[in-house]
């Protein structure tokens, strides 16, 4: 028995629509584990100027796809990462490198904006935690 056209277009778009949902949890779920991405979170968390300045629980939102401040290749990854608090909200921008494929990589930079234009350095290469990031 053949299909009507309009049960055929509606199942195709919540396939359809289904599919890219799935899709972009699942590209979200790989940029959160990555380690560029854990490092960075880490050292949000561990810094006391920039928790003062968010407030307690930080929530980690999630990345726009889209937007062009979020690049990621095979050397370098360069992160916008949503953050919030109680008492301000921002973006965690993140610089991260390698040398070559499948080696470590190691923070470049990390610092958070806040909504208002304050800036934090959260991260710079050679302060006292420079060692501490050099992880996979």
């Amino acid at each position: 028995m053949p299909v009507p056209l309009g049960k055929l277009a509606l199942f195709t778009g919540v396939a359809g629509t289904g599919t890219c949902v799935l899709l972009y949890y699942l590209i979200q779920k790989t940029f959160s584990r990555a380690s560029y991405y854990q490092l960075a979170l880490e050292q949000l968390r561990s810094h006391p100027e920039a928790l003062e300045a968010l407030g307690t629980p930080l929530q980690v939102h999630h990345l726009r796809l889209t937007d062009k401040d979020n690049f990621v290749d095979i050397a370098d990854a360069k992160l916008k990462i949503p953050v919030s608090g109680p008492r301000a909200e921002g973006h965690l921008y993140v610089n991260s490198s390698r040398d070559a494929p499948f080696k470590r990589w190691n923070l470049q930079e990390v610092f958070l904006e806040l909504k208002d234009g304050q800036q934090i350095p959260v991260f710079k290469p050679g302060g006292e935690n420079g060692d501490a990031v050099r992880r996979e």
